[in-house]
């Protein structure tokens, strides 16, 4: 799941090279903490949101389909 996250972001940024996928476990809960660029927060954002939500949508699915819960926190 964080390589899905990681590959899918260094697409969107223009500093690739800056992303980082950190995973913790709180409780039943997989967290998955996405750090970009300061400069490229707006582009993994994505206007009002849509591509936050996708990237979120995406990581849920994945982690449904192994029987368990992520959620995603984007961090500059």
């Amino acid at each position: 799941m964080e390589s899905m996250i990681a590959t899918l972001a260094r697409g969107l940024v223009d500093n690739p090279e800056a992303v980082r996928v950190e995973r913790a476990q709180e409780g039943s809960v997989i967290v998955i903490s996405l750090h970009v660029a300061e400069s490229d927060l707006g582009q993994v954002i994505g206007r009002g949101g849509r591509i936050a939500r996708a990237l979120r949508t995406l990581l849920r699915a994945s982690a449904q389909a192994r029987g368990k819960r992520a959620v995603l926190e984007i961090v500059d």
